[in-house]
């Protein structure tokens, strides 16, 4: 992702929480025209600015980054089976040994249902 959309991410959560320039620059420990300029991607946010940032907003770097999507580790998402498509040519006989490796002896009954 390039810096103008995290940029841009930044931009609206802060106008979501409703803080202003001001409290981001206070934030950053820098004047308000600094952070206008950052804004305006007239200088680079650094990752330790973007940090810092993240912090101000109760956020993780990585939720600003893809914001307005959230990170989920796998782990968190539950039992839930995975789902996974996979495509491949094969003549009928080697079709056959796949399935019976895939699904055992009863692959038909398996495929069937």
């Amino acid at each position: 992702m390039d810096e103008k959309r995290i940029i841009q991410n930044i931009i609206q959560i802060r106008n979501s929480k409703g803080f202003t320039k001001r409290n981001m620059a206070k934030a950053l420990n820098i004047n308000e025209a600094s952070y206008g300029r950052i804004e305006r991607s007239e200088i680079a946010l650094s990752y330790r600015q973007l940090a810092k940032i993240a912090s101000y907003f109760q956020m993780s770097v990585i939720d600003i980054i893809g914001y307005p999507d959230k990170y989920i580790k796998a782990e968190t998402v539950g039992e839930e089976p995975v789902e996974a498509i996979l495509q491949v040519k094969l003549k009928k006989d080697k079709k056959d040994q796949v399935l019976k490796l895939v699904f055992g002896e009863k692959n038909i009954e398996i495929l069937n249902k």
